[in-house]
């Protein structure tokens, strides 16, 4: 087995604890204290190293910061350590380092290996690493969905393979009934979707438009509206370059650029220069004459045509109408009719599709209620060795006649069921399964749910005895239990604290307890201590060993440490848990 030891963690300005260093066992640690002298604080500390959620309110008054730093040796070949070091983490010889630290004003961060973390990689880790349990988990058992959750967890694979195939039909069905209920319940949103499309697909096709034809036609009616001016402009210009043949006497650029070359073209061989500007002046010339002859053809072919000048603005009007509707630009409005038309063809398939989703619906209907009745036969073949083994646990812990069953049954309906073993049923993602732990305490008791039939003291060691047979078949490198012990006492205390122990052989077990019964059975035991200075209270932890040990006993079982009845019990007490290991 892949074995990890949280060896020591460091605790500073948390809560009631200035600075303190826990050093843990690899076996069974227990943590004793007075009340308020900060036992829940070594178990807060954990929390924050296994990810937990950090409130700012932690942080010890007028500290900048609280900070819990842990020490793991941890197998390089596990889960975890591979983990980690895909992070980036490093480990020093089999040694794992994590930090957390808390601000005042409520930021957190966190560090594995020397390496800056997210904070949720912490909680990666600690599904390896640690099992936490409290009085909140005793609650927790309480409820029948945790009740499933365990039996599950110790079903293992006969459970795990149909479940997840199971979820995955589940979450297929609702989204196929989702898509379904979509499609009949709007349908009559969607058929006027599809005619409102249909009007406006016919509307375009009916005027054909042509991409870029509004931007022409718009350049053609500015021609065509001023095309008096056009050619009169055009005329006067010609005139100017070209000369007018009625005016004989007036003066054209033509002429007079002609002069211009002629000028300098009889002096030319005298002066390279000149050369040069008279070359640039024959082009000018050319230029020129290029120029009128083009306005003179602008002129001739200018067509003043006021009926083509009415088709243009009829055709613009068409188009506007599209634009108005459908776009900006008939670019626009052609790009709505293509998606227009996509849309209008995934509507008028509706009933097509609504035939495939019933079909589909109903077919996962049939696998879920297959799926669902497997899963039901897993938990019942499970349930009856879970039951006996935390029964046989039971006895163990000074409650030799109790028994422990499961009860799992299935709620009937008449709407949206699943027929699992031939009747309908509510079902839901985890099956159709309603999963109830029964306890029957004593001989002739009916078995009752835990909720209802279990003390404080009896819940406690029934979660006990469920977390030593998980030990079993999913072991867990560390378990840390928080006064799972509340409500125990006498010889079930002692019982307790040996299965703790016995627990130990293959785990390192951290119980914080002010059960002396169980205290008596750790291989360390460690005293969270409160002392006042008159103004700053500092809380220490310290390894009990010898007589001191002896004095922290007698303080538990009696409120005085210098008891000598007191005293005598405890040395009795740590005999007993030696000779009962």
């Amino acid at each position: 087995m892949v074995f990890h030891v949280l060896e020591e963690m460091r605790i500073r300005a948390l809560g009631v604890i200035d600075d303190a260093v826990v050093e843990l066992s690899p076996g069974f640690t227990a943590v004793t204290g007075e009340t308020g002298a900060g036992k829940t604080m070594v178990v807060t500390s954990l929390g924050l190293l296994l990810g937990g959620r950090a409130d700012a309110a932690l942080v010890r008054i007028g500290a900048k910061a609280a900070v819990v730093e842990g020490r793991l040796t941890v197998d390089a070949r596990s889960a975890a350590a591979v983990r980690a070091e895909e992070a980036g983490a490093e480990l020093d010889d089999g040694v794992l380092l994590i930090s957390r630290t808390l601000s005042a004003e409520g930021r957190s961060r966190a560090h594995v290996g020397g390496r800056s973390v997210p904070v949720g990689l912490l909680g990666e880790l600690a599904d390896d690493l640690v099992a936490v349990h409290g009085q909140t988990d005793q609650q927790g058992l309480l409820r029948p969905a945790r009740q499933r959750q365990a039996l599950d967890r110790y079903a293992g694979a006969a459970v795990a393979g149909p479940l997840e195939k199971y979820a995955g039909a589940h979450r297929r069905l609702r989204a196929v009934s989702a898509e379904l209920e979509e499609l009949t319940t709007r349908a009559r949103e969607r058929a006027q979707e599809a005619d409102l499309l249909r009007f406006g697909l016919e509307e375009v096709a009916a005027a054909e438009p042509r991409p870029g034809e509004d931007e022409e036609l718009a350049a053609e009616a500015e021609r065509l509206g001023h095309a008096e001016a056009l050619a009169s402009a055009a005329a006067v210009a010609h005139a100017a370059l070209a000369g007018n043949p009625e005016d004989p006497e007036g003066v054209d650029a033509a002429t007079l650029v002609g002069g211009a070359h002629r000028a300098v073209e009889a002096v030319r061989s005298h002066d390279q220069a000149l050369a040069g500007l008279a070359d640039r002046i024959g082009e000018v010339g050319i230029l020129l004459s290029d120029v009128a002859g083009e306005l003179a053809g602008y002129a001739d072919n200018l067509d003043a045509d006021p009926i083509r000048l009415a088709a243009v603005e009829e055709r613009r009007a068409a188009l506007t109408q599209l634009t108005r509707k459908y776009g900006e630009t008939i670019a626009d409005v052609l790009a709505w009719a293509e998606q227009g038309a996509a849309r209008l063809a995934e509507l008028d398939g509706d009933d097509d599709r609504v035939g495939e989703l019933t079909a589909e619906r109903d077919a996962l209907r049939a696998e879920l209620g297959e799926l669902a009745q497997a899963l039901t036969d897993a938990r019942t073949d499970a349930a009856g060795r879970f039951a006996e083994a935390v029964t046989a646990e039971l006895a163990s812990l000074a409650m030799p006649h109790a028994r422990v069953t499961f009860a799992i049954r299935q709620t009937e309906t008449e709407e949206d069921g699943i027929e699992v073993g031939g009747r309908p049923v509510v079902f839901g993602p985890h099956g159709a399964d309603e999963v109830e732990l029964l306890l029957a305490p004593h001989p002739g008791a009916p078995p009752r749910p835990i909720a209802k039939g279990a003390s404080g003291g009896e819940l406690s060691r029934v979660m006990l005895a469920v977390e030593v047979v998980f030990a079993g078949s999913d072991p867990v490198p560390t378990y840390l239990f928080d006064e799972v012990d509340a409500g125990v006492g006498g010889k079930a205390a002692v019982e307790v604290g040996r299965r703790l122990a016995k627990l130990a052989r293959s785990a390192q077990v951290v119980v914080v307890t002010h059960l002396p019964q169980v205290a008596a059975f750790a291989d360390r035991h460690l005293v969270v201590e409160k002392t006042n200075d008159g103004s700053v209270t500092r809380s220490g932890v310290k390894a009990m060993e010898g007589e001191d040990r002896v004095r922290e006993l007698s303080r538990m079982l009696a409120g005085q440490e210098d008891s000598e009845l007191a005293r005598a019990h405890a040395e009795e007490l740590l005999e007993a848990a030696r000779a009962g290991r």
